[in-house]
């Protein structure tokens, strides 16, 4: 397993190594009551991660503010995926924050890219030292980053990776792999009759991720020779009835239609669609542990979800911009998050 290269806070060392901070904290300080098998412990720990105590003894005396910024989605009634992203902010911020670190969060519209340009703008109009984006439009991210590059403010990318920007990182799936896995997923029980629904729901379909998710999806069944026929479709009305509506469509156009495969975390849209038709013989599989998608997986509507761990990718690309800015130290361009396979009968321990 390869080295981490993400700077983590006293907290992570202490939950590492199953100690409470103030034990850490008398190790970092060579104070006693801490035994030599928990030392030991505490300093593997701390070599592994790179910690560095000096530097931020430095940086408390520095009394200088650093302020991120966050631009990611606000939260909607049709999906609460973005709360997981911002619990990882929250919980970094809570480890760096005494270190003068204080973060910003401005949140666009995932339906309307011109909120996305405008709290852009709003942050280029602040004093910030580093950034983190989800970048859900490729235009108006690729303008963003210009600028961004030419302000010299480091700017990390979660959950979805736009490819040649001058991002200091990008943390997220392997979105490729990711459908692959998922088509592989598909065709438990899938006839070989039977054709293959891909679904995107988004009114902005000129996305990355969604392309290359589906690119994988493809290279599975071109791999292995499945002679199952693809139909794919886009959505761009969000709402429950016009995806009702665009499905009704193509179901009757497909009457063969045996698998369904939702790029995004609206599955649940297609799933109450599949529920309310009475076609729930469909194999359904999508994205993301949201609650109205785990609605469905508990009622065997929904067979699988793949999920990336969204918390983690937040908490890491704070720690990620806190690395480059206090620590002056190196972090990896590329860091790809597991492909978990969230189930019927796993959910309940899955956290995301």
């Amino acid at each position: 397993m390869e080295k981490e290269n993400t700077l983590f806070g006293v907290r992570e060392i202490a939950r590492r190594a199953n100690v409470s901070t103030a034990t850490v904290d008398r190790v970092l300080h060579n104070r006693t009551g801490v035994s030599e098998k928990t030392k030991k412990r505490i300093n593997d720990i701390i070599k592994e991660l790179d910690y560095q105590p000096n530097i931020l003894a430095s940086r408390l005396a520095s009394k200088k503010i650093i302020t991120l910024a966050i631009l990611v989605p606000e939260v909607s009634e049709e999906t609460d995926f973005w709360e997981a992203p911002l619990n990882g902010v929250r919980r970094a911020e809570a480890e760096i924050r005494q270190y003068g670190i204080q973060t910003l969060t401005f949140f666009f519209d995932l339906n309307n890219k011109d909120s996305y340009v405008q709290k852009a703008r709003e942050i280029l109009a602040l004093d910030v030292h580093g950034i983190l984006i989800a970048p859900s439009f490729i235009a108006e991210t690729k303008e963003f980053a210009k600028e961004c590059a030419e302000r010299k403010i480091p700017f990390v990318f979660i959950d979805s990776d736009i490819p040649d920007l001058k991002n200091l990182s990008y943390i997220g799936p392997h979105l490729y792999k990711s459908g692959y896995v998922g088509a592989k997923l598909l065709t438990y029980r899938l006839q070989p009759e039977k054709k293959v629904l891909i679904i995107n729901i988004s009114k902005e379909i000129d996305n990355f991720n969604y392309e290359t998710i589906e690119e994988g999806f493809r290279a599975y069944f071109s791999d292995n020779q499945n002679p199952n026929e693809i139909v794919r479709i886009d959505i761009r009305e969000t709402d429950y009835q016009s995806v009702a509506r665009h499905l009704t469509y193509v179901f009757h156009l497909n009457k063969d239609i045996g698998a369904a495969f939702v790029t995004n975390s609206r599955v649940h849209t297609v799933a109450s669609f599949l529920k309310n038709s009475h076609r729930t013989e469909v194999s359904l599989i999508g994205y993301d542990f949201v609650k109205d998608n785990v609605k469905y997986l508990e009622s065997n509507v929904i067979d699988f979800l793949i999920c990336h761990r969204p918390e983690d990718q937040a908490y890491r690309g704070i720690m990620a911009l806190y690395q480059t800015l206090v620590m002056n130290a190196n972090v990896s361009k590329l860091n790809y998050m597991p492909i978990d396979i969230v189930t019927k009968e796993n959910y309940e321990f899955y956290q995301n």
